[in-house]
């Protein structure tokens, strides 16, 4: 197993939409694994291939207090959503920021796992959100959207000056 890099917001490549997965062989369970490994170390709990630079319809997503109930979503689609609810949202791709958004309080998934068996969940609270947050990346679009231009100008700004100090840093030393 690997760990992956992740991409940064505001990286345009986060805005390349996911195809699916024709055929579920090694390597996508090795793809699989290999995010699995990233999101565990990162910490976090969910991320989608297009946060590691491929760019298709694969997520991991583990929201247990163990980190021991990995889900592996191949080719997801939400198919209901239903009531309403508010929280804080973070993401890996977007360090450091965290931000009130508005999702779906229950969601109903079709999606396949490893060995390309097509299954249906339905979830609520966290997995729901995390399920939705981590589609939508699928789909070309960061949980940072959801806000107003001028809070998206502001982290904007500010993960680049991150990134432009971390880059001198790297430079000096």
């Amino acid at each position: 197993m690997a760990l992956l890099p992740i991409l940064s917001y505001p990286d345009p490549r986060l805005h390349i939409k996911a195809r699916q997965i024709e055929r579920v062989d090694d390597g996508i369970r090795q793809l699989a694994a290999d995010m699995a490994e990233t999101m565990y170390a990162a910490p976090g709990i969910g991320l989608a291939a297009t946060q590691v630079d491929r760019h298709v319809r694969l997520v991991v997503i583990d929201v247990s207090e163990e980190k021991n109930q990995l889900l592996t979503l191949i080719n997801p689609e939400i198919l209901e959503r239903s009531g309403e609810c508010e929280g804080e949202e973070g993401c890996l791709s977007v360090p450091g920021v965290y931000e009130t958004v508005v999702r779906a309080a229950e969601v109903r998934v079709r999606a396949q796992n490893l060995a390309g068996e097509t299954f249906e969940l339905a979830a609520d609270g966290l997995l729901a959100v995390c399920i939705q947050h981590e589609l939508d990346h699928l789909d070309g679009k960061v949980f940072v959207e959801y806000l107003s231009r001028l809070k998206q100008e502001r982290i904007k700004t500010r993960l680049n000056k991150q990134q432009r100090v971390k880059h001198h840093e790297r430079v000096i030393a």
